[in-house]
């Protein structure tokens, strides 16, 4: 009978222990373990230098709903080809798929996330690669989602060529140095929100049918070129937006069907700096850019700003219009009504922008509801025909392009 009893407690203490954590404890640091198709026990910690890889297209770590399913700490660490799925749902815990802290060298690439309430959360983590990942949240409302992938505290990193599908945010916290290129983002809240960051180069990512593309608040020193912004809908939607942002450079984006194509906040933030916005393509949305509280002391060059139904709103409510402290010079404005006598390519007056009586929309949001309606429009026809107040003056470029040339 005590026989039995032994056999019976080592077979059922063996049914239930972590295979694949026992395997980790026990190999030496700096082991590459390849993992053939099937199903492995996550809730795992990688404490020590070590590679997992998977070798078939179904290699699965599967977490128990509770907690995060990879958690590593420390530096050296791979993890590559892995299906990573079913992690706890508590926000104050960021139960996560992956879970980086406390290191530095590390790599997660070719990995599916999903059903993970956060994907990858990293944590004073540097010169990490995070490549190639498709990541999604649980299957909640968009508010309750987590984000997909995290930076906290963490520099230099590489993250490229991920897919974000249906997670919250992507976030850049007190992060600097990280390069953020070639990233598809779909069906999230922030595609990419920066707080508290400096000096990142976002580049050639594709961010649509978000809320919000991305977002720099109180941030500096940083470049975001070649990315395209699709879809941005929503009383709140926004492609590109700056708030308390110094000395950032915007170049050669394209922010297409948003709500507000640019949204400048208080930018730049710092007297004596400035903010470029060169080179975009501003294209059919409601407001090609939208100046909000002070901002001034941002150049405004070489645009293209084509089919938006208001090119330029400003709801600081000042006396005059923010122009005469922003550089605007040398972009096309698909409504510019003046002509090019010497075929310079440059208008031979100025293009004004005004506010009229009829933009109630402006200042009082409820309104908006009728943005675009055929009232909307004949009022706004008729205030222009015959204004029976005096227009806003709200911007002047001095040297507008004619003709897009290419």
């Amino acid at each position: 009978m005590l026989k039995f009893f032994i056999i019976g407690f080592l077979f059922v203490n063996t049914l239930f222990a972590n295979i694949l954590q026992d395997v980790i404890d026990k190999a030496p640091s700096g082991s590459i373990l390849k993992l053939p198709n099937g199903v492995y026990e996550g809730n795992i910690v990688i404490d020590k230098p070590l590679s997992i890889i998977g070798q078939g297209k179904n290699v699965i770590i599967k977490g128990d709903n509770k907690g995060t399913v990879i958690t590593i700490i420390g530096s050296y660490i791979t993890l590559k080809n892995l299906i990573i799925i079913d992690s706890g749902s508590r926000h104050e815990n960021l139960d996560a798929g992956i879970k980086i802290s406390d290191g530095s060298q590390n790599e997660v690439s070719n990995c599916k996330i999903k059903n993970c309430l956060f994907g990858i959360d990293m944590q004073m983590v540097n010169n990490s690669i995070i490549s190639n990942n498709y990541i999604t949240s649980k299957n909640y409302d968009l508010g309750l989602r987590g984000d997909g992938l995290r930076l906290w505290y963490a520099n230099d990193n590489l993250i490229n060529h991920n897919h974000l599908y249906k997670s919250r945010d992507m976030v850049v916290w007190y992060s600097h140095g990280n390069t953020i290129e070639k990233n598809l983002g779909e069906y999230c809240r922030y595609s990419l929100h920066f707080m508290y960051a400096g000096k990142n180069y976002v580049k050639n990512n594709i961010y649509k049918f978000n809320s919000v593309g991305i977002f720099f608040m109180y941030s500096q020193d940083t470049i975001a070129t070649g990315n395209i912004v699709q879809s941005s809908q929503g009383a709140t939607g926004m492609g590109i937006g700056l708030k308390d942002a110094t000395n950032f450079t915007l170049k050669g984006n394209t922010v297409l069907y948003c709500a507000m194509g640019m949204y400048i906040d208080r930018s730049p933030f710092q007297p004596g700096t400035h903010d470029y916005i060169i080179g975009n393509k501003l294209l059919y949305n409601a407001e090609a850019i939208h100046f909000h509280s002070l901002s001034i002391d941002n150049i405004v060059k070489k645009n293209i700003i084509i089919g938006n139904i208001e090119d330029i709103v400003n709801d600081s409510k000042r006396d005059r219009g923010e122009d005469e402290e922003n550089e605007v010079v040398g972009n096309y404005w698909d409504n510019y009504q003046g002509f090019d006598k010497n075929n310079d390519n440059i208008g031979d007056t100025p293009h004004k922008v005004y506010q009229y009586a009829d933009q109630l929309w402006v200042f009082n949001s409820d309104v908006k509801f009728f943005y675009g309606s055929p009232v909307i429009s004949l009022l706004n026809f008729l205030a222009k025909l015959a204004p029976f107040s005096k227009p806003l003056f709200l911007m002047e470029d001095k040297k507008p392009i004619v003709k897009i040339k290419g």
